[in-house]
């Protein structure tokens, strides 16, 4: 993925955590008392993507059961999220969440079907 968004990759950090120390992360760092499955902090320089991902288990569980995929499209999906976003993706316009979902299933599918 890296290569195709033309990046490197340097130093990338995948935490699986509990919801519970998720929302302590949100509610410290973000200012947000709300659920998440991923929260990434971005220390990307010029063309060398770095960061630190966390995921919620437990939210990816829950999100995998509520859109009908299984635990490991949903982790998958979750991974390439943080990942894009240290390419510099973002999500908090309606666009941009639509630019970020049609690369995460860009990706997944390119995935899933090697």
């Amino acid at each position: 993925m890296a290569r195709e968004e033309n990046k490197n990759i340097g130093r990338l950090a995948y935490i699986f955590c509990s919801d519970e120390y998720l929302l302590n992360i949100n509610k410290k760092y973000l200012k947000h008392n709300y659920l998440t499955d991923v929260i990434t902090f971005d220390y990307t320089n010029d063309n060398e993507i770095s960061g630190d991902i966390f995921i919620s288990a437990e939210r990816v569980k829950e999100n995998a059961k509520t859109y009908g995929q299984t635990f490991f499209c949903e982790t998958l999906r979750v991974i390439l999220h943080g990942a894009l976003h240290l390419c510099g993706y973002k999500d908090k316009t309606e666009a941009e969440k639509k630019q970020m979902r049609a690369k995460e299933n860009y990706y997944l599918e390119k995935y899933l079907n090697i």
